[in-house]
């Protein structure tokens, strides 16, 4: 084994090791700026156990938007600081990662949650309310897209990035095609209309889903990867929330959401078909070991990263995402900005990555949460 594989298998071991964490442990703080309370479960997840939590010397309202691929794991920070800093208010509205990154660069909040880093052109736009900077990626939520599907009479489904690029733009229409068959053996699959749904606003985690089909999609996904659907056919749903609800509701289908959604909505996860010796399951497990080899390729403050959506290494999940604070180095408004530096060393903390561990998201490898908070300490 090489240097280079050996440090990303070790990186891939702390994550899951932390994925196999369910307790919220206390992160360190100063005894006059802080206090211990217990949060309470929100958004279907689980309660927050006690943290000792660095609150801001001045409270304050913080307002985000954007991704909901981390709505569940923002509800969970959220009971846990609000419990401890009873003098800040978060209030994060979804809406998706296109709808938050514009609400930012219009200066409605002070950080957007974003499943794709910034292009150059919102980089540049930022720079009207970045007074001084601009805005940049700091990864927070690790995750991975979970192919999720409802066939009835079928509970073990096996997915290629051929077979999903052909199914997502309607040149597959039927489950029992001989290209599903012959990634399922011994599978009745029915002679079914597939029901493929998307979603119907910009959207991360379709950005994530359109770049797997681009790269993994044997050349049958004819567009490039983007927050906008451009697949043919098919129905659709706003946000993930929407997404998960719909494909329970309708026979035949199949679409994309966080593990964190298929969780919590019981639905079936396919497992995927890389190259590897056997198909790869939906697992935070086998996300964190994608998640420990990304390469930071963001430059200056910015921590955006490159995920090997074609991995054929074994036990590594393809569709692996990160959600992006999005965030101003310089020029935040100074009315906000202790709260929000309060609040993300919180979230990027062992303890606050322990606890989105709990609920189905990956928490980051600790060489990568260390760089997050360095940038998070020099905002200004």
């Amino acid at each position: 084994m090489n240097l280079r594989n050996g440090r990303s298998k070790a990186l891939a071991i702390g994550a899951v090791a932390l994925v196999s964490t369910l307790s919220l442990s206390a992160c360190g703080t100063d005894d006059n700026t802080s206090k211990t309370n217990s949060g309470s479960s929100t958004g279907g997840s689980t309660a927050a156990a006690p943290a000792k939590i660095a609150c801001a010397d001045k409270g304050g309202q913080l307002l985000g938007a954007g991704s909901t691929a981390q709505t569940p794991a923002i509800d969970v920070w959220k009971a846990a600081y609000s419990a401890a800093c009873s003098s800040a208010t978060l209030t994060y509205s979804g809406g998706g990662s296109g709808a938050g990154v514009t609400q930012f660069n219009q200066g409605k909040i002070a950080f957007a949650g974003s499943d794709s880093a910034l292009k150059p052109a919102e980089v540049d736009a930022s720079k009207t309310v970045c007074t001084g900077g601009q805005a940049i990626d700091l990864p927070m939520v690790g995750g991975l897209v979970s192919i999720v599907f409802n066939i009835e009479g079928v509970d073990k489904l096996v997915v290629d990035g051929p077979t999903l690029a052909k199914i997502f733009d309607s040149q597959i229409t039927k489950w029992n095609d001989p290209a599903i068959a012959a990634l399922n053996p011994g599978i009745n699959l029915p002679a079914a209309d597939i029901q493929a749904i998307h979603r119907s606003e910009d959207s991360g985690t379709t950005a994530n889903l359109t770049g797997y089909l681009a790269k993994a999609g044997g050349g049958n996904w004819k567009y490039p990867a983007a927050k906008a659907w451009a697949g043919q056919g098919g129905q659709s749903a706003n946000g993930s929330a929407g997404v998960a609800a719909l494909v329970k509701q309708t026979k035949n289908s199949i679409s994309y959401v966080e593990l964190s959604y298929a969780q919590t909505n019981k639905l079936n996860s396919a497992a995927i078909n890389t190259g590897a010796s056997k198909p790869v399951e939906a697992t935070a497990a086998n996300a964190a070991a994608t998640l420990a080899s990304a390469k930071v390729v963001g430059t200056g403050a910015d921590l955006a990263l490159d995920i090997d959506y074609a991995t054929k290494a074994e036990g590594n999940y393809p569709i692996t995402l990160v959600t992006y604070e999005i965030v101003c180095d310089k020029g935040n408004k100074a009315d906000t900005l202790p709260v929000l530096k309060s609040f993300l060393n919180y979230t990027v903390s062992e303890g606050g990555q322990q606890a989105i561990g709990a609920v189905g998201y990956v928490p980051l490898p600790a060489e990568l949460a260390t760089k997050v908070k360095t940038q998070i300490d020099a905002l200004a």
